[in-house]
């Protein structure tokens, strides 16, 4: 019977564990974004979401640094994106405001740097942030 507690309590600290650990992941943070087709740049906060990661969109800004509104404040940007460990993430869901389309996102975290991919079929884009905080 002791056997068979032990791993059933193993299972349920990790549990417990496994959305504390994601919030502590380094891809945890707001991030800014390259100049999207119409000149504006976002920032975006990547938070854990359970445990995966989701990101929002928060503020966006035009070339000369203003911000400015649009309707795609506050909504989520992707969703469902795990770590595939070695500063790798994927899975899950990236919209893609521009065109309404929702790719399947691959990233790459290096330091304070995060190149952002997703690929509709044939066609990928791509794009490079860069940490704001964390």
């Amino acid at each position: 019977m002791r056997k068979l507690v032990q791993p059933a309590l193993i299972a349920a600290a990790l549990a417990l564990l496994t959305p504390a650990l994601a919030a502590a992941d380094p891809i945890v943070g707001v991030w800014k974004t390259e100049p999207d087709r119409k000149n504006l740049i976002s920032h975006i906060k990547i938070s854990a979401c359970g445990d995966k990661f989701c990101g929002q969109i928060q503020s966006a800004y035009d070339k000369s640094g203003k911000e400015v509104q649009t309707p795609n404040i506050g909504k989520k940007l992707f969703w469902d994106v795990g770590s595939e460990g070695g500063g790798k993430y994927g899975g899950g869901d990236f919209w893609i405001p521009m065109v309404n389309v929702d790719v399947v996102p691959q990233m790459t975290l290096n330091g304070d740097t995060l190149r952002v991919r997703g690929c509709d079929h044939a066609i990928c884009g791509h794009q490079t942030w860069t940490r704001l905080s964390k």
